[in-house]
């Protein structure tokens, strides 16, 4: 179905700078997504009729109530997306529109950059239709703002067609996803649902319950810094230490080198100096057993130095972040199964797979809302080479209007 709303409603919302910060204590982590929430998204969700249009200050989120309008449906449904954009250049982002795409090259602006087939595949799933693209120079921000905007333009189909029958709905959007702490302070008891979906998926049909499970390492390797022409038998490299740690890894579990299932561990961080040097890593895993696993190979590495040197110069410090959300959904599949139904009954064709990351629905499922993820249309997302297609974003909606009207 066409929106005529829903590609002038992206446009606005992309244009606002609203990334995060990881260097911040705040919550939200930048005023930007507290302007955007305050000042774009909250009179627009009160005029498309939305109720209780409230703002949590205790954790940055914006939430608004569509009523029932019929005693027909059994269960009270929520769709969230995050406010925040992610690490790349946000401010002046200019999109382009284009229209019936050919499958050709996509120049992006005057950049010098563009969209190739050649580079990416994906593009060949595309032709005929409308693409929303980069100028070169920015990201886009279909992660999550379309999302957001495909939620609005379902509640603003919802209330101008008060004909079609629909369960309670809720919405909420949120801060911070980019940088992994949205959804800590998410109140579940003000959001009241039986189940929810976030909608922060990528092409058409992704209907995903399983992310990884997720700790960071951060590693110290205390080193002894002495003149290097009398270092035998006294200097202590703390970056040689760093890189003995790195290499009793095992090789082949990087990024990289891992697809589906496969979980891996990932340096994204080395600094220091021969007396002090740092690594930090991030570990994943979809299953409990070998997650578990990857942390304690971690352990017994640094163990197994410091007890060759006979004393500490290897500290570990871990921390989970998030966990398998397919642990808690897998005990009632109805928001899949629905979901599921829905998709087919619109001739998409549901591609269920493990999310290789992460969404703010991995926290909240573990915090009592069952909360899988559905597809909102980016594409080689977080970067300037980040598209959408609108009539994937079209689907969303119809997918968003569907499950809310299902009637089982």
């Amino acid at each position: 179905m066409s929106y005529p709303n829903l590609l002038e409603r992206f446009l606005t919302y992309v244009k606002i700078n609203t990334r995060s910060d990881e260097s911040s204590q705040s919550t939200p982590s930048t005023q930007s997504q507290v302007d955007f929430a305050l000042t774009v998204l909250k009179p627009e969700m009160e005029k498309i009729g939305l109720q209780n249009v409230h703002y949590l200050e205790s954790n940055g989120y914006i939430v608004g109530t569509l009523p029932a309008n019929s005693d027909k449906f059994n269960y009270k449904i929520g769709y969230i997306s995050h406010i925040d954009t992610a690490d790349f250049n946000a401010e002046g982002i200019k999109p382009q529109i284009i229209e019936s795409y050919d499958g050709s090259e996509i120049p992006l602006g005057d950049s010098g950059f563009q969209l190739s087939p050649m580079d990416f595949p994906n593009l060949k799933n595309y032709h005929g239709q409308t693409l929303i693209t980069t100028d070169g120079t920015t990201l886009l921000g279909a992660d999550d703002k379309s999302g957001i905007a495909e939620i609005m333009t379902a509640i603003e189909y919802f209330t101008s067609h008060p004909e079609i029958e629909h369960g309670e709905i809720r919405v909420g959007f949120g801060p911070d996803e980019e940088i992994g702490v949205g959804a800590d302070k998410f109140d579940v008891d003000d959001f009241d649902v039986d189940f929810a979906y976030t909608v922060d998926g990528g092409p058409l049909g992704e209907l995903q319950f399983e992310t990884f499970s997720a700790a960071a390492a951060d590693i110290t390797f205390k080193g002894r810094n002495v003149h290097p022409g009398t270092a035998k038998n006294q200097m202590v490299n703390a970056f040689q230490l760093a890189i003995d740690f790195h290499n009793a890894l095992p090789e082949s579990d990087r990024p990289e080198l891992t697809e589906g299932y496969q979980g891996f561990y990932h340096l994204h961080g080395f600094d220091g100096t021969v007396e002090e040097a740092y690594s930090s890593y991030i570990i994943r895993d979809f299953e409990t057993e070998s997650f578990e696993a990857r942390k304690q190979l971690m352990i017994d590495i640094a163990s197994k130095m410091n007890e060759d040197f006979g004393e500490e110069r290897v500290l570990v410090s871990l921390k989970d972040q998030y966990y398998n959300m397919r642990q808690v959904i897998e005990k009632d599949m109805t928001p899949i199964n629905l979901a599921k139904e829905v998709m087919e009954n619109l001739d998409i064709k549901p591609i269920i797979e493990p999310i290789r990351g992460g969404t703010d629905g991995s926290k909240i499922s573990f915090m009592g809302i069952p909360t899988p993820n559905i597809f909102a249309g980016g594409e080689n997302m977080h970067g300037r080479f980040e598209f959408v297609s609108l009539q994937t974003m079209e689907k969303a909606v119809d997918v968003i209007i569907g499950i809310s009207s299902y009637v089982n």
